[in-house]
């Protein structure tokens, strides 16, 4: 059986029974119904060429939506195909019709119409019958529910005379008829000989058996289920979805469902301008609200009746377009939009976006039928546009955020509502791509200039315009509001931002830039380094100025915790001050800057454990968020905690990740932190060649005129020196030495450049001057006890010492500042020049102990050249050491400690700190502490650097 008869048998069977009756003289009549495209017509076509195969004559009709109207309409088609007919009768019947329908042109009533055809129609119904004395008579007629009314009168008719004569008449019609068709139905099927078969949809098992005329059984079984769920069992949409497929693989074997195309958007839309006109339009209303929705919504939105609207949703779900009053496949859904006019979806979109508001509906789902609409709104919209932006930037979707405030923008005149979304504009676009805001911050910067800005809105433009490398042009308009800001004050009128806000903005550029100091010559100054009016020192806050005229905004303590760390001496008080910033303010749009710069004083503080403990928290909110440059920014200081730490492989990695979120375009006068870390990094480790090419790397010009500069400044310089440039390298450090002079800088941070020259000069062989810059640095800052800066300080004075007991007693020194500290890096380097130094006074067995020791720190700081130099055996005729994992006896060291000691003994004998072990081993620093004085009384030693070197061998389970 071919496959437009598949689960038709049973139809099939009784229409073949019917004709059998008819042939016998026993006269049929067989009503076919069915959803829309279910089938109807193929079988109607398979049974008429069946009963001409059998010697019967067919009749053939259809009805048409267009012609109903038309009187005889399917009569005359009928009465055509009548070969059989004798000619004179033929005319005699068609003149008879013609004679009625010009009645009922001419104007007469329709009753007056219909009563005419009545009586016409008796003797055409004895013309056909007298045919069916000769042969069998078939009359098919489709989708009779379209027929005119006149030509329904006559199939009635015909009904009533046909059961003692061979004729068999086949109707199609839909499930749901019109009221004006009910009549006839309902006549029709009071016939006795009258037989009613209702089509279903196809199966599972049935679409299954359609997909095997193409498939192997195996294949149409597996893609069976998957086909009924996207066509619903309809035949049209099936046979389409399959024409897709086929087209798709081509030979191959399908492993997948088979996809939606062209082919199935087609018959979607064929499907639905079958059914009634509102069909169409109603399935416009579900596919731009999308889900499900009640059908008092769908007519207000599509302006077709209620009624209207539920019956068209039942015949869309009766014919598998729709499930559960939703579309089964986004394709659907896609075909009616795309066959939709635009101006007609347009309208929709609008009047769905207004339906919805006014029935509480969420902003988001508001907003997208606004931007669908692609038109300005109107003003009821503008506050739903910005809520809904607000909502889709929790919801981690930038872009469809960034839409509803363009289109805010895009639809709100002129004034300050205008300048408030073209704020918020520039912070959404900020947070995917800084330089994509860079036009919509210049438009900012001509409110700000204006005069029409909020003051909040102010200082987060002034940093946005730092980052993009615009600090002088910012600090010049800053400086020319304040001085209108006077003359307002002067003469007694309101000025457009308060002078605390004022006075903040000034206060960030010269953090960020102090070059701009220099535009604010004439006003009192901003910085707290440069001879002026002073600040309180809990606020940083204009000596004179009032309390309630600072804003409360992140920027103002955030630049006053970095001028803290950079005056020197003052750690614990810059990292109090960092502190309650980042207590105080959470992460968004306004205070990423803000935050980023409390980070990175922690940083210049000495706390990095502080430090990376905030990096981390943020970035963990970060994570709720799609903002690759708040995830740039932030990792880019996590990279340089992970360098001071003497983690080069993964401050690299960081740096390198950092850099990979967005452009380095995006990144502005900012990529001196990420580029200044990888470029160090890689030197570190040896590879020289990736370090030059990142030096080719351009740069904005402005770059250097920031103190994020001088990190990139002293990466060059360090990268110069690993390269023998000695000079090139002096140059850059005493740039940079320049620059933190004339900016007041009097702290080592963020480059020590005095230590650096001082390394420089030892490289060029002018000691007197390395000693020089060494003094210089010893007097200019108060170096506190312990920790990095003073081990640096301590390594620089022993190298510049030609005192072999000078040398020794500051490298001890150093080594002790160093361990309490979590530069692992230095540390390696100084326990290497300490063994160096013990070599030179002939304590070759401590030399060696010392030099093993540096060669494991450096070794896990991934710092190849500093391995190669310390690798045991190039100096003092010992062997490479134990390859990490080689199986090694324990050392007897070992035998004397618990275990839980031992794992203390052997990470102190690696160069991990106190509180590295501690995290380590998960247990407190005071333990650790415990566990090292017992280490320290079973072994008969003082202190760490002393643990015997043969603990470095040790492996125990779980120290990696």
């Amino acid at each position: 059986m071919e496959a437009r008869l598949v689960e038709r048998e049973h139809e099939w069977e009784t229409l073949g029974d019917l004709l059998d009756s008819a042939r016998r003289g026993r006269g049929r009549v067989a009503v076919i119904s069915g959803a829309i495209a279910g089938g109807k017509t193929s079988l109607l076509e398979c049974f008429t060429e069946h009963a001409l195969s059998e010697g019967a004559l067919v009749l053939e009709a259809a009805g048409s939506r267009a012609e109903r109207y038309l009187p005889f309409g399917i009569l005359r088609r009928i009465l055509d195909s009548a070969a059989p007919l004798d000619p004179a009768v033929h005319a005699e019947a068609t003149a008879l019709l013609d004679a009625v329908s010009d009645r009922a042109t001419d104007g007469e009533d329709a009753a007056s119409a219909v009563e005419s055809g009545m009586r016409v129609l008796p003797h055409v119904c004895a013309s056909l019958l007298r045919i069916a004395r000769d042969r069998t008579v078939v009359i098919a007629v489709d989708d009779v529910h379209h027929g005119d009314e006149l030509s329904r009168a006559f199939l009635l008719c015909l009904a009533r005379r046909v059961r003692q004569a061979g004729v068999l008449i086949v109707l199609t019609e839909a499930v749901r008829l019109l009221p004006a068709q009910l009549d006839f139905h309902a006549e029709l099927k009071r016939q006795p000989n009258c037989t009613t078969l209702r089509l279903p949809l196809l199966s599972t098992e049935g679409t299954g058996r359609l997909l095997a005329g193409h498939f192997t059984g195996a294949a149409a079984q597996r893609l069976a289920a998957d086909c009924q769920q996207a066509t619903g069992g309809n035949p049209l949409l099936v046979k389409a979805l399959l024409e897709d497929g086929l087209a798709a693989l081509g030979d191959s074997e399908p492993f997948q469902p088979l996809r939606p195309a062209e082919t199935f958007e087609r018959a979607v839309l064929d499907c639905l301008h079958r059914g009634d006109p509102e069909m169409p339009a109603v399935a416009r209303g579900i596919a731009v609200l999308g889900d499900a929705c009640p059908p008092v919504l769908l007519s207000r939105i599509t302006d077709v009746h209620v009624k209207t609207a539920e019956l068209a949703l039942q015949d869309l779900g009766r014919c598998g377009i729709l499930r559960d009053g939703a579309f089964r496949e986004a394709a659907t859904r896609s075909a009616v939009l795309t066959a939709t006019p635009p101006g007609a979806l347009s309208a929709l979109h609008q009047r769905a976006a207004r339906l919805l508001h006014q029935e509480g509906a969420a902003a988001l789902d508001v907003a997208r039928h606004l931007l669908a609409a692609r038109k300005p709104v109107e003003d009821w919209a503008i506050p739903v546009l910005q809520d809904a932006a607000e909502y889709a930037l929790v919801e981690g979707d930038p872009e469809l955020a960034l839409s509803c405030g363009q289109l805010a923008v895009d639809s709100c005149p002129e004034g300050s509502l205008h300048t408030a979304l073209k704020s918020r504009l520039v912070s959404i676009v900020w947070r995917s791509s800084p330089v994509a805001a860079e036009s919509h911050l210049r438009q900012l910067s001509r409110e700000f200039c204006a005069g029409r800005l909020t003051d909040r809105d102010l200082l987060h433009a002034v940093s946005c315009l730092a980052w993009m490398g615009e600090a002088r042009q910012a600090a010049e308009e800053i400086r020319r509001l304040q001085s209108d800001a006077d003359q307002a004050r002067e003469s007694g009128h309101p000025s457009a931002y308060e002078p605390g806000t004022l006075a903040a903005a000034q206060d960030w550029l010269c953090v960020i830039s102090p070059p701009v100091r220099d535009v604010f010559a004439t006003a009192e100054p901003a910085d707290a380094a440069v001879p002026g009016p002073t600040r309180t020192p809990a606020t940083g806050r204009l000596a004179g100025t009032a309390a309630h005229e600072m804003p409360d905004d992140a920027h103002v303590p955030a630049a006053e915790a970095m001028r803290t760390a950079l005056r020197g001496g003052h750690g614990e008080a810059a990292v109090a001050e960092a502190t309650r910033v980042l207590q105080r303010y959470h992460l968004s749009d306004r205070t990423l800057t803000p935050l980023v710069l409390a980070v990175l004083t922690l940083v210049y503080a000495g706390r990095l454990d502080l430090a990376l403990t905030w990096i981390d928290r943020l970035l963990g909110e970060c994570s709720a968020h799609n903002a690759p440059t708040w995830q740039a920014a932030l990792g880019a200081v996590r990279a340089e905690v992970f360098l001071r730490q003497g983690d080069l492989p993964g401050a690299a990695a960081q740096a390198r990740q950092s850099m990979s979120l967005i452009s380095v375009q995006c990144w502005g006068v900012g990529v001196a932190l990420p580029l200044g870390v990888l470029i160090e990094a890689e030197t570190q480790m040896g590879n020289i060649d990736e370090a030059m090419s990142l030096l080719e790397q351009p740069v904005p010009e402005t770059m250097l005129e920031t103190r994020l500069g001088l990190h990139y400044l002293r990466a060059r310089g360090r990268c110069h020196l690993a390269t023998g440039r000695y000079h090139a390298a002096l140059r850059d450090f005493l740039t940079c030495g320049e620059l933190m002079q004339a900016w007041n800088m009097e702290a080592a941070e963020p480059a020590p450049w005095r230590l650096d020259a001082a390394e420089a000069w030892l490289a060029i062989g002018n000691v007197p001057r390395a000693r020089e810059y060494v003094e210089q640095q010893r007097r200019s800052e108060a170096v506190p006890a312990g920790g990095r800066p003073r081990g640096a300080l301590l390594f620089a004075l022993a190298r510049t010492s030609g005192d072999l007991a000078y040398r020794l007693k500051r490298l001890t020194e150093a080594v002790d500042a160093l361990e309490q500290g979590e530069d692992r890096l230095q540390l390696a380097r100084t326990l290497g020049e300490l063994g160096s130094a013990y070599r030179a006074a002939g304590d070759f067995n401590r030399a060696r102990m010392l030099v093993r020791k540096a060669w494991h720190v450096a070794k896990s700081c991934g710092a190849q050249p500093l391995c190669q130099e310390f690798t045991p055996g190039r100096g003092d005729g010992e062997s490479a050491p134990v390859v990490a994992g080689r199986e090694a006896e324990p050392p007897k060291e070992a035998e004397v400690l618990s275990e839980a000691e031992a794992r203390v003994a052997l990470l102190a004998a690696r160069g991990h700190t106190n509180r590295e072990i501690a995290t380590k081993l998960y247990v407190t620093v005071s333990t650790v502490e415990q566990h090292l004085t017992r280490i320290y009384r079973k072994l008969k030693v003082k202190r760490r650097r002393d643990l015997p070197g043969r603990l470095w061998d040790l492996s125990l389970p779980g120290i990696a």
